[in-house]
């Protein structure tokens, strides 16, 4: 039964993934959205070329060079970057849907990307994804095969200076097993959704359940004089 069903206030908000690539968080994305009806992915924007398996649309919207300017230039987008030669961004509308609609959004980004996130997002929940090791993360990149030996050894090269910056995250998940990752990936959101902190509405469910409480407690035997009583002295 969902925290809102119970009758506890429960938010939402964005869920940052980064990761050198090979790390698997778009693997971790997936599994989470096919798990839950309220968690939903976002699709960027991104001029690189799609690979053999991936849909426009479905999985980023491929835009040629000049329509991502226009987008940039027409305040479209929440965050976007230059990695490996290409642009990638986050179409604004995808944050303000979300909302709207009470659902986790899952923006699969780089970390330039979260930078950019913090800024106009500072309820998003920031979880960074490592490799086992450095080796598995070449393997892992040799094995996808989807791009030239130029690209690897460039995505490699950046890999250091991403993990490096996982210190910056809320949330550090090391991707050794991937049911075991998401499976600490979606605890982070039961977390996170239910902290005090974050629920202004709290208190009006508090006082609700005390009244429901009050309800049922049978009054001193004195009555209401007592009762009266009874309150003044704990003044």
């Amino acid at each position: 039964m969902s925290p809102a069903r119970r009758g506890l206030p429960c938010r939402t908000f964005p869920v940052v993934l980064s990761a050198p690539s090979g790390a698997g968080k778009t693997t971790i994305a997936r599994r989470l959205r096919e798990r839950r009806g309220d968690v939903v992915f976002s699709v960027s924007a991104t001029t690189r070329a799609p690979r053999r398996h991936e849909r426009n649309g479905v999985d980023y919207h491929f835009v040629p060079v000049d329509e991502f300017r226009r987008m940039i230039d027409a305040g479209e987008l929440a965050e976007w970057a230059e990695v490996h030669g290409n642009y990638y961004g986050t179409p604004l509308a995808n944050l303000t849907r979300a909302v709207e609609r009470s659902q986790f959004l899952l923006l699969d980004i780089d970390v330039q990307g979260a930078r950019q996130i913090r800024k106009v997002a500072a309820d998003a929940v920031h979880v960074f994804i490592l490799p086992p090791n450095g080796d598995v993360l070449a393997e892992r990149l040799l094995r996808r095969g989807s791009e030239g030996e130029e690209v690897r050894q460039r995505r490699l090269s950046n890999a250091c200076g991403e993990v490096q910056s996982a210190a910056e995250f809320d949330y550090v998940v090391v991707n050794d097993d991937l049911d075991a990752t998401v499976d600490a990936v979606e605890k982070i959101l039961a977390t996170e959704s239910h902290r005090v902190q974050h629920l202004p509405e709290m208190g009006a469910t508090l006082e609700r359940i005390c009244r429901e409480i009050g309800k049922h407690v049978a009054p001193p035997p004195g009555g209401a004089r007592e009762i009266a009583q009874t309150q003044e002295r704990s003044q």
